[in-house]
C-alpha cells in the first residue's frame, strides 16, 4: 500500500522500503514532486506499477518508451519507474537521456503506444516528475491523471508477467535526422543558442549547424547544477541574458530552450525579448500564407491578436482560445484539426504537415529558421514591428500553496464574475466578457484583457495582462486584477516584477 508523504520521512528505515508519494504531485497534466521530500524511489516504483496497471486496464499494448532529462538524480528515478513498469508486465524501451519531444518522437520512431519521460522541465533542481501518454501525440490530461493517482495512492497496482527491458539505441540520431530533413538555410543567419545548461545543450547547437546556421553558444554545456539560472525561456532572467549575448555577438536572433527542450524563447536582432504568444502570431502569419484558412489554437494567457490581427483575418485564419497546459493544448489541436497551437509559456504544437502535434522546442527552432529563410529581406525585428501594437507583460506567478490554490482561484473567479455582472469596470473601462474556461480572462470593450488562473505545475497562481492601448492601461489592469488576489490571505509574493 502506498503511504502518504506524512507517514514516511527521509532517513528512516521505512523510507528505503515503503513507497512515499505526496498526493499533490498528481497535477492536471504532469506529475511533479520535490525529491526526496515528497517522493522516494519506492514511490517512483509504485508510480511505474500504477502506470503499467493503467495501460493494461485501458487495453493499451504493453510497450512503453522511457527517457530522462539531464539532472543528477533523474537516472535513479527513471530506473525506479522502469522497475515498476516491468513489475506490471510492460516491455520497457529505454531511450536514455533525452528531451521530452525526443521521447514523444520515440513513440512514432519505435512504433510504441506509450511514453514516460522523467523530467522536472524548467523547475529548479530538487524537483522531479513524469510526463506520460498513451495516445500519440497526446499526453495525460486531468481524467487520466486522476485515474492514475487513484490506482497509485490506493495501492491497487497489479503485477503481471511479461515485463522486459531493452535499451533502444539510435533514437537521438533519428530524432535529429527527422528535424533536419532536407532543409538547409539559403540566407546567412547567426543565432545565439541558449540552453541554460539544460538537456537541450546536447541537441540544439548540433541541430543549428546541420541546417547551416552560424551558432553562438550560450550556457550550452549540460550542467545539472544550473550554475547561471534555471533553463526557463519564459523567465526574464534568461531572456535578458540571451539579449545581452546577442548584442555582444552581433547575432541575428537568439533562441532559448527550457530544461527538457519542449519550449522555445525568442530574442530578436535588436535585443528585444518577444513573448512566445507574439512569436506565435508571427509564425501563424507565415504559415497562413502556405495554408490559407488554417485554424490556430491559443491558450488563454496569449495575446488577443490571434483573433484580431488583420493579416490573419485576410488569410481566413480561425482562432480558438483554450485551456493553458500542454496536454490540454495538444488535445484541442488534434480535436479541431488545427495546424498549430501556441502557448505564451513557449510551448508550440505544430501539427501535420509541419509537425506531429506535440510540443517541441527544436522543431519550433527549425521552423523559425525556415520562416527567416522564406523572408530573406526581413529581420525578426521587422516581423515584430509589423504586428499591431499591443502592450504585454511577462507571466507573473504569486505564491499560493498547492493544497489551497484551486479553492482560492474559485473565490477570486466568483468575485470577478460578480463584479462584471454588476456592471463593474476594470481599469476604467466596461467589461465586455469574462471567459472562465481556465480561471478568469476579463476582456474589456477595447480588446484589452487580464487573466488569473492556477498554475498546474507549481504552488502558484498565474497573472497575465495585455493592453491594446498603452503601458499605463496595462499597469492599471494588472493593479486591479492584483487587487482581487490581495483579498485572499493565501496569495503571497510574485516571483518577478515587470
Amino acid at each position: 500500500m502506498t503511504k502518504p508523504a506524512a507517514t514516511v520521512t527521509p532517513n528512516t528505515w521505512e523510507f528505503l522500503r515503503d513507497p512515499m508519494i505526496a498526493p499533490t504531485g498528481f497535477r492536471e497534466y504532469d506529475a511533479r514532486w520535490k525529491y526526496p521530500d515528497e517522493i522516494n524511489l519506492p514511490g517512483m516504483t509504485a508510480l511505474g506499477l500504477g502506470l503499467g496497471t493503467q495501460m493494461r486496464r485501458r487495453g493499451i499494448a504493453p510497450v512503453i518508451a522511457v527517457g530522462n532529462d539531464y539532472r543528477d538524480y533523474s537516472l535513479s528515478i527513471k530506473n525506479a519507474l522502469m522497475l515498476g513498469l516491468m513489475q506490471a508486465g510492460i516491455a520497457v524501451k529505454d531511450i536514455g537521456p533525452a528531451l521530452s519531444p525526443m521521447a514523444y518522437f520515440a513513440q512514432f520512431h519505435l512504433d510504441v503506444p506509450a511514453v514516460a519521460m522523467v523530467t522536472a522541465s524548467h523547475n529548479p533542481n530538487g524537483w522531479t516528475g513524469v510526463k506520460m501518454g498513451f495516445e500519440r501525440p497526446l499526453t495525460h490530461g486531468p481524467d487520466e491523471m486522476a485515474e492514475l493517482r487513484d490506482i497509485v495512492l490506493s495501492g491497487t497496482g497489479e503485477a503481471a508477467d511479461g515485463g522486459s527491458y531493452e535499451f533502444a539505441d539510435g533514437v537521438r540520431e533519428a530524432y535529429l535526422d527527422d528535424l533536419v530533413g532536407d532543409f538547409r538555410m539559403t540566407r546567412k543567419l547567426k543565432i545565439v543558442c541558449a540552453t541554460g545548461n539544460g538537456t537541450a545543450g546536447a541537441f540544439a547547437p548540433e541541430l543549428f549547424r546541420r541546417i547551416g546556421v552560424e551558432v553562438v553558444e550560450s550556457h550550452a554545456t549540460p550542467d545539472y547544477t544550473f550554475p547561471h539560472y534555471n533553463p526557463n525561456p519564459e523567465a526574464m532572467e534568461m531572456l535578458h541574458d540571451m539579449s545581452a549575448t546577442l548584442k555582444s555577438s552581433g547575432a541575428d536572433l537568439a533562441l532559448g530552450f527550457d530544461g527538457d527542450g519542449d519550449r522555445c524563447g525568442v530574442v530578436d536582432d535588436e535585443g528585444e525579448e518577444i513573448f512566445a504568444d507574439k512569436v506565435g502570431v508571427i509564425m501563424a502569419r507565415d504559415l497562413s500564407k502556405l495554408y490559407p484558412g488554417a485554424t490556430f489554437v491559443a491558450d488563454v494567457k496569449s495575446t488577443g491578436l490571434f483573433a484580431s490581427d488583420p493579416e490573419l483575418q485576410a488569410a481566413g485564419a480561425k482562432a480558438d482560445y483554450w485551456k493553458t497546459g500542454h496536454s490540454h493544448m495538444k488535445r484541442r489541436v488534434k480535436e479541431l484539426g488545427a495546424l498549430a497551437g501556441f502557448e505564451k509559456s513557449g510551448h508550440y504544437f505544430l501539427a501535420e504537415p509541419v509537425g506531429r502535434g506535440y510540443d517541441d522546442g527544436m522543431r519550433v527552432a527549425v521552423e523559425i529558421c525556415k520562416l527567416m529563410d522564406r523572408n530573406p529581406d526581413q529581420s525578426m525585428s521587422d516581423l515584430r514591428r509589423a504586428l499591431p501594437r499591443t502592450y504585454s507583460m511577462p507571466t507573473l506567478s504569486p505564491h499560493c500553496p498547492d493544497t489551497e490554490k484551486y479553492h482560492t482561484l474559485d473565490r477570486i473567479v466568483a468575485r470577478i464574475s460578480a463584479h462584471a455582472a454588476a456592471g463593474g469596470t476594470l481599469a476604467g473601462r466596461p467589461i465586455k466578457e469574462v471567459v472562465t474556461v481556465n480561471g478568469a480572462r476579463v476582456i474589456l470593450d477595447n480588446g484589452s484583457w487580464g487573466l488569473v488562473r492556477a498554475s498546474s505545475n507549481t504552488p502558484n497562481l498565474v497573472v497575465v495582462c495585455e493592453s491594446s492601448e498603452s503601458e499605463a492601461e496595462l499597469r492599471r489592469i494588472f493593479a486591479e486584477i492584483d487587487g482581487f488576489l490581495r483579498m485572499e490571505s493565501s496569495v503571497g509574493d510574485y516571483d518577478q516584477t515587470f
